[in-house]
């Protein structure tokens, strides 16, 4: 039996949230990615529940409502600041890991929509490349061209940095 659209809210909806902090940088607008995300899901829930993974395909919604946003410069303007899963660790320097994440965001916030994407199913949601591919609706070789471009992007940028 399919799950309803509320059980899968119920056990998705920080994931997805977390995952569209991933993607955005900004707590605010991952909650209204989300939240737009959901709308467009409960509306199609039936072809959602039906499909061979409703995670997936949910996950590949919110990822292209993010690629094709109107509002594409809006992370570019701002300020990222998010800390999407708090780690709790040995005492350290906050100032420095605090800048370092500031740095990070600044990084990834450069890097042209797809590229981020890709990076951000790679090594933040764990995601193999035909997933990834599936979910961008693009290639498998794309998938790779675009993380390869997008950690070479961010190399260089640390190089010039230093």
């Amino acid at each position: 039996m399919p799950v309803t659209y509320e059980e899968f809210a119920d056990s998705r909806l920080s994931a997805l949230l977390r995952y569209a902090v991933m993607l955005t940088g900004d707590p605010n607008t991952a909650q209204d990615l989300v939240q737009e995300t959901m709308l467009r899901v409960q509306l199609n829930w039936r072809r959602v529940a039906h499909s061979d993974s409703p995670d997936g395909y949910v996950r590949k919604i919110l990822t292209n409502q993010f690629v094709e946003s109107r509002r594409a410069s809006w992370w570019r303007r701002v300020l990222l600041r998010a800390d999407p899963d708090p780690v709790v660790a040995a005492p350290s320097d906050h100032a420095a890991e605090s800048a370092e994440r500031d740095r990070v965001w600044s990084l990834l916030a450069s890097l042209p929509r797809r590229q981020r994407a890709a990076l951000v199913l790679r090594y933040y949601e764990d995601l193999p490349d035909q997933e990834i591919a599936d979910i961008l609706g693009c290639a498998v070789g794309t998938v790779r061209s675009s993380i390869s471009r997008g950690l070479d992007a961010l190399r260089a940028e640390l190089v010039e940095a230093r």
